[in-house]
Order: structure tokens, then C-alpha cells, then sequence
């Protein structure tokens, strides 16, 4: 008897995730992990948004709008035309966290079979989501020598076949930091144009640029208005991993109409979050420098930190909180599990992803790991003095 569909066989793990085990029994044994693994921010949520959620009084907590509500959507509209991102409310669709925004994107554009470019390395749930829609991710290698930019235009369009829906980017990028140029926009959008794809941009990291650098969204591209779909969420933005409020914008009614029929499925998008969206979005725009200033701080003191390590390659992420790093290392998915089963400083030790499953060429990224830069500056000193330490003594090491 045949237990499990194809899809529930091939659905891939998380990379992110799939070491927890490991360091939960560390910590059972007493060990203090550092969580460099994961995008948890550990910023405060805003009280602008816990307020809200804490003066809710409606006596029934009843279904809302499928689209998401009325007055989150407006607000939303508000907040988006800040960056010349000119939108109305009714090209949002508020979503059950940015995971669902990408996946009733990628279905209501595709077919089973047809597929969607991406550059890689990418984040890693593409991988998954993909699967769940029956979408084909065709990758294209960005490279770590040259801090992970747009690959030549030419080997995209060299990847398109008459199955290709639409080109996939992450801006700010997860898991690289590197941040798209307008160029390499205007260049993507030459192909979308030529070829008649859609062109998506995963922005939920859209404060988070440094080094006085802008963000373009694809939003904001002349002449693919029809083409383009930004998904985006407040999970990094508001810290508030948690409240799973995502978002679909595009200007094309009919796609923003099929993923509405997707959403009636599951009734609406939590309504308390929504609440506490609505109201975060009013939060100081001082709340949001001081954050970015703290991440830009911890990003320098880790790069100089891991650029001191013989054999490490540490390029300088302009965007989001996390960076790809090149270990001198035989295999980053041994010395990702090898840090939490044998190795510690004074009962300390880190959690790292392995940069194989941002992936999705087999065999890239065996010796490169993500790195979230989440921790306070004293804990990434701590967390980067106890990974040099273990970088001399792995036994494994290639330097």
C-alpha cells in the first residue's frame, strides 16, 4: 500500500530547522547555544502593535474578509506609498504570514510543471513551496566572489523554456544580504518584458539596507505594472515573527482575484494580527532607525570578526540580517552538527544553517554556511570567538 503521495515524499525539510535535535540535546546537556540558524529577530515588537492586540474588546473574535481587513489594507496602501510604491487597497491581499503570499502566488500563475526562475542561493522554503504548488524551480547560480549579484542576463534568458512562468528574486536577500541594484532591475525587466513572464519580489526586508544604499521594489518598474507581484510580511519589519500577517501586491487584478478564491479556502488571515498590524504600521519611524542602526552594528562587528578567521571568505551583506560565509571547512553540514555534538567553550557553543539546502544545484554551497545576525553585539562576540576556536580544532578543517 502506498502510504504518502509523491508530494508528501519529496516535500524537502527545513535546513534551517533540521539541526534543532541536535542542539536541543546540548542543551540538555547543559551547553548555552548561540542561535545564529535562524531569523528571529530578538528586537522588542513595537507597543504600538502589542497595544492594540491587549485593547482588543469585540465580544465575538468572528471571521473577517477573505482579502484581509478593509481598514489594514488602506493603511497598508498608506505605508506602501511612503516608497513610491503607488498602490490602492484593492491591489493588497493580506495573507497568513509571507509564506502564504508565495505560495498562492506561485499557484495562481503556474501550472503543475511550469516553472520559476530564481537566483540561488535562495531562501530555503522556496524549495518547499514550490513543491506544494507543483512548480518547477529552475536556479541560477549567484556567486559568492562576487557578493552574490544578479548573474548575467544572458544566463537567465538562456534558462527560459516554454514552461517558464516568471523570474523569483529576494530584495533585500535571504540568505546573501546582497541588495538589487535599479540596473539589475531594469534588466529583469527587459526580460520579463521580452519573454512575457512575470517578475515576483520577495521584499520583506525592505528597511533593512545599509551603507546608504535605496531600495527599488519591482513595483516601482515603468511599463510591468500587469507583471509584477510583490510578497512581503511584517515578521522582520515589526519583529513579529509570530503574528504570520503576509501580504500579496500587484496591480494585475486577475492575479490578485485568484489568489483572493485561494484565500476564500481558508476562510481569512488571523484577525487579532491584523489588528496589531494595522496598528504598527503608526509605529515612530524612530523605533525603526534605531533598530536598523543596531543590525548595521552587529553586521559590521561580525564581518571584521569572521574576515580575522584564516580561510574564511565573509562578503559584506548590504541588506536584511544574514550573510553567506565560505568555512575552511570539508563539509558544512558535519561542522554545523559537529559544533552541538562535540565541541564547546566553557559550555557554550553555536548553531549555524549549512548554506547546502539554500541551494537548489546539488553539490553547491558544501562549505558554506548562513549566518543570522540576530544576537546583541555582545552575543555575536561571544558567538564569532567560540566559532574561530572551533574552526582551529574541527577536525575536518581544509586550511
Amino acid at each position: 500500500m502506498k502510504i504518502l503521495s509523491n508530494r508528501g515524499q519529496i516535500m524537502p525539510p527545513s535546513p534551517i530547522r533540521k539541526l534543532a535535535p541536535f542542539a536541543d540535546q546540548a542543551k540538555e546537556r547543559g551547553l548555552h547555544v548561540y542561535h545564529l540558524n535562524i531569523g528571529q529577530p530578538d528586537i522588542k515588537t513595537p507597543e504600538t502593535f502589542l497595544q492594540s492586540i491587549k485593547n482588543f474588546d469585540q465580544p465575538v473574535l468572528a471571521y473577517g474578509p477573505s482579502a484581509g481587513l478593509p481598514s489594514l489594507r488602506k493603511k497598508l496602501a498608506e505605508y506602501y506609498n511612503r516608497f513610491d510604491i503607488n498602490v490602492t487597497h484593492e491591489n493588497i491581499l493580506v495573507t497568513t504570514g509571507g509564506s502564504e503570499a508565495i505560495i498562492f502566488a506561485m499557484m495562481a500563475i503556474c501550472d503543475p510543471g511550469d516553472e520559476i526562475i530564481v537566483p540561488e542561493p535562495f531562501y530555503t522554503n522556496y524549495n518547499g513551496f514550490a513543491v506544494e504548488a507543483g512548480v518547477k524551480i529552475v536556479p541560477i547560480t549567484s556567486k559568492i566572489e562576487n557578493d552574490f549579484q544578479l548573474p548575467p542576463i544572458e544566463s537567465i534568458a538562456e534558462k527560459i523554456t516554454n514552461r517558464t512562468r516568471g523570474i523569483l528574486i529576494c530584495n533585500p536577500n535571504n540568505p546573501t544580504g546582497y541588495v538589487y541594484s535599479r540596473q539589475e532591475l531594469e534588466n529583469l525587466r527587459e526580460v520579463v518584458l521580452k519573454h512575457d513572464l512575470f517578475l515576483l519580489s520577495d521584499e520583506v526586508y525592505r528597511e533593512f539596507v545599509y551603507d546608504g544604499l535605496t531600495h527599488t521594489s519591482i513595483l516601482q518598474l515603468k511599463g510591468i505594472e500587469d507583471r509584477t507581484i510583490m510578497l512581503d510580511s511584517v515578521s522582520k519589519r515589526y519583529s513579529a515573527c509570530g503574528a504570520r500577517i503576509g501580504m500579496i501586491v500587484s496591480k494585475n487584478q486577475e492575479v490578485i482575484d485568484a489568489c483572493l478564491r485561494f484565500g476564500q479556502a481558508r476562510l481569512c488571515p488571523p484577525t487579532i494580527e491584523q489588528i496589531g498590524t494595522e496598528a504598527g504600521i503608526d509605529t515612530p519611524q524612530e523605533y525603526l532607525d534605531e533598530v536598523i542602526a543596531e543590525y548595521n552594528e552587529r553586521r559590521n562587528v561580525m564581518v571584521e570578526m569572521l574576515r580575522q578567521m584564516p580561510g574564511v571568505v565573509a562578503p559584506m551583506p548590504k541588506g536584511a540580517f544574514y550573510l553567506v560565509v565560505k568555512l575552511p571547512v570539508d563539509d558544512a553540514d558535519k561542522f554545523a552538527q559537529w559544533l552541538l555534538t562535540d565541541f564547546n567553550v566553557e559550555n557554550e557553543t553555536v548553531m549555524i544553517a549549512p548554506a547546502n539546502g539554500f541551494y537548489s544545484t546539488p553539490g553547491l554551497g558544501k562549505d558554506e554556511v548562513r549566518i543570522a545576525y540576530v544576537l546583541n553585539v555582545e552575543d555575536i562576540k561571544k558567538a564569532m570567538n567560540i566559532l574561530a576556536e572551533a574552526l582551529q580544532k574541527y577536525p575536518g578543517r581544509t586550511v
